[in-house]
């Protein structure tokens, strides 16, 4: 029988209009260009405009994706939307997407992993085509993230901004993606969540008491030393050495977390996409807008092997090594 792979066909982004600068913050929190800068890397974000959803960017990221693929909506068997900033509690974003596109009858949900969100969407996708379940696959990661800031605290404000990417998956003879791996740990939830929700209830405060909580010292040493983890994982998951990857991709979350990936990696700093600086954090968006990007600019090639990598609240952490 013959081995079925996931090929990644094409990518598509999406960002709002509206950019934050760091100076902007200035004029409404008490912080600095220079503080941002030097701890995060971070320049700029995208923030969403009213009115704007986490499925209008879905959208605008999904047909430029299918643009690019040569694929029409309707020949799409599956829709794999990674977020968790969901236009409403239900129906998920995947299936509000899926009417948009005029994908209707398609299997669609969504996958709620923080930050790691397109990752892991993109490891269940690589799934359903090994498995011959599906043949062609939108995999979405999606947020505006910026909805659940909490404007007055300086020290997770800076960090955060909307955006959508996508990728159209297929099933193929070639390797495709030659791995992926997903972790997850709730042992963890009390350094990085949201206080809220359906079930938990709301609360009087701002927003509902909808706002990001983050002991962003403890997430930042648990990050390295997990990634640094996965990496050697995920190269023995899929047979390879570290000089076998050409690019890494990884979850623009902090310049000093990449850097100590890709020092992990012995990669050089030109080998590895690095988007922070324009995009802030933009949870699930953030690796595929990365990957758009490496892609659109010309960086990435044909032929090359990417290394994906993520980490967000749960934990979760995941990696997808791939072959564009």
């Amino acid at each position: 029988m013959t081995q079925i792979y996931s090929r990644l066909v094409a990518t598509g982004s999406a960002l709002p209009e509206r950019v934050v600068t760091n100076a902007d913050l200035e004029k409404i929190v008490d912080t600095s260009d220079e503080w941002i800068r030097t701890r995060t890397g971070i320049r700029q974000r995208h923030i969403a405009a009213d009115g704007e959803t986490t499925g209008d960017l879905s959208f605008r990221a999904a047909q430029n994706a299918l643009e690019a693929a040569g694929i029409k909506a309707s020949e799409l068997d599956l829709i794999v939307l990674g977020t968790t900033t969901p236009d409403l509690i239900f129906p998920s974003t995947a299936c509000l997407l899926q009417h948009r596109l005029g994908a209707n009858g398609c299997a669609a949900f969504d996958v709620n992993a923080a930050c790691s969100g397109f990752v892991y969407a993109l490891g269940v996708a690589d799934k359903f085509i090994r498995s011959g379940q599906s043949k062609k696959v939108l995999v979405v990661g999606a947020e505006t993230l910026t909805r659940m800031v909490d404007w007055s605290e300086r020290e997770t404000c800076v960090l955060f901004g909307d955006g959508a990417g996508a990728v159209v998956l297929e099933a193929s003879s070639e390797p495709g993606i030659h791995a992926t791996c997903l972790h997850a740990d709730g042992g963890y939830k009390h350094l990085l969540y949201n206080p809220v929700g359906v079930s938990a209830g709301f609360s009087d405060e701002p927003n509902h008491g909808v706002r990001i909580r983050m002991s962003g010292r403890e997430v930042f040493k648990v990050a390295v030393k997990t990634l640094d983890a996965l990496v050697g994982e995920t190269l023995e998951a899929a047979g390879m050495q570290e000089s076998d990857i050409d690019w890494l991709i990884p979850h623009q979350a902090n310049l000093r977390i990449i850097e100590a990936t890709a020092k992990r990696l012995n990669m050089s700093m030109d080998r590895v996409i690095v988007t922070v600086d324009k995009h802030a954090n933009t949870s699930s968006g953030s690796v595929p807008l990365a990957l758009d990007y490496a892609v659109r600019s010309g960086k990435v090639q044909r032929g090359q092997n990417l290394l994906l990598e993520a980490f967000g609240g749960g934990f979760t952490w995941a990696s997808a090594l791939l072959r564009f």
